[in-house]
């Protein structure tokens, strides 16, 4: 079996299962954020359920619209405050303590190798960075889950992705990620686990292999997911609050399809409106100006992302047509940063440093684009409207080549501002 047929196997009960099968299985932790909470919430008293199955395996996230924009994003978030109250739930994460929830729970050794996580948004695929089978879900399936402690699923084919090679200066898992969605496209791996591996992965670190994970779902993949090494062990001791199980895949276990990818010849990339997988190097794209750049989300909002983006940026400024805003993804990032010194760096370069909030990746808050105006962003969908305005253009990369386009006003790499 494959890492992710193994899991699923465990959780169900069951000695063996094989792609395409249909199972019942147990979920050891279920998430929601503020916009599909209160929907799930709904759901939840309307089929009669008298308590949630764990207490302590149901985490309620504020962060989409968080701190609260206006009065409908308030009330949003005070139907997830008053749910956990009245179910006296364990993990309700209030503004002040919450973060970009893909970035939170990791952090806070809430989701462990071996887990079986289901959640409200469509990045729970993250947690696959670890050696965990995590997948978005409908609210409706995360109502019946916090009553039953169950979902069901179909048994996904894998797609083995082996990357081999080093990688090139500022190149990182966003661009691997990007990479490959740009090489399968954007229903390449529709319903399938996307496995990650090959020495170029087992020597990324835990922050890349977050990225890569994060993106799965770009290719239409139900999880990301990588065999947990000791790089993951290093991740997860100290900070896991549940034991742990390492899984790995059989030598023999079936895949769909093996790609390859020489790392040695990949750039930065760039996603290009409006598609995920319509990339491009970025020293290919020096004739786009840009409006505004956005370093942060569950993506590319770690304090190793900070740190990147601080370095290209340092000492210089933005450029006088572009504003660029940073948004560490949780508090204990945020403090990192400032401890580091990274928040003066880019408050020194003009930009703005902004409290945690998934904000401008979904055209929440914090950085709507109008009509007309094109931005640069570590986060990871770039569609239609995306960021604000429908005659808005958004286009992906990572973060060295963020802060390099913010120096420049218009997409460069690195290279040309250091």
């Amino acid at each position: 079996m494959t890492i992710t047929e193994k899991i699923l196997a465990a959780h169900s009960g069951k000695e063996e299962v094989s792609a395409g099968g249909l199972l019942n299985a147990k979920v050891d932790l279920i998430l929601a954020n503020d916009i599909t909470a209160p929907i799930a919430i709904t759901e939840f008293k309307k089929i009669g359920a008298k308590d949630v199955f764990d207490k302590s395996r149901v985490a309620f996230i504020p962060d989409h619209f968080a701190p609260q924009k206006d009065i409908k994003a308030a009330e949003q978030c005070k139907m997830l405050r008053d749910f956990s109250k009245e179910y006296d739930l364990d993990l309700y994460f209030e503004v002040g303590r919450m973060g970009v929830e893909h970035a939170l729970l990791p952090e806070q050794g809430l989701v462990v190798p071996g887990d079986l996580v289901i959640g409200a948004d469509s990045h729970t695929c993250t947690y696959g960075a670890l050696g965990a089978f995590s997948t978005g879900v409908g609210s409706t399936d995360v109502a019946s889950a916090m009553a039953t402690g169950e979902c069901w699923f179909k048994v996904p084919e894998s797609i083995k992705f082996i990357y081999y090679g080093n990688l090139n200066k500022w190149v990182s898992g966003k661009d691997l990620i990007l990479h490959t969605i740009g090489d399968i496209g954007v229903d390449g791996a529709l319903y399938m686990a996307m496995e990650f591996e090959g020495e170029t992965i087992t020597s990324l670190p835990m922050s890349g292999r977050l990225t890569m994970c994060n993106m799965a779902i770009e290719a239409g993949g139900k999880n990301g997911i990588i065999v947990p090494d000791g790089i993951t062990e290093h991740y997860v001791k100290g900070r896991a609050k549940r034991e742990y199980k390492f899984y790995s895949s059989d030598k023999d276990a079936k895949y769909a399809e093996i790609k390859e990818y020489d790392c040695s010849k990949i750039l930065p990339t760039v996603s290009c409106p409006h598609l995920p997988s319509n990339t491009k190097p970025a020293a290919e794209l020096s004739s786009v100006t840009i409006d505004q750049v956005v370093v942060g989300s569950c993506t590319n909002g770690r304090i190793e992302d900070l740190r990147e983006a601080a370095e290209i940026i340092k000492g210089k400024k933005v450029a006088p047509d572009t504003r660029m805003i940073v948004i560490p993804a949780t508090q204990q990032i945020y403090l990192q940063a400032v401890k580091e010194g990274l928040a003066g760096i880019f408050v020194e370069a003009d930009a703005v440093f902004s409290t945690p909030t998934c904000g401008p990746c979904l055209g929440g808050h914090m950085g709507i684009l109008a009509k007309g105006e094109k931005a640069i962003a570590t986060t990871n969908r770039n569609f239609v409207g995306r960021m604000g305005h429908p005659e808005s253009e958004v286009y992906l990369s990572n973060p060295a080549v963020a802060a390099a386009s913010a120096v420049l006003g218009r997409i460069g790499t690195p290279e040309e501002v250091i």
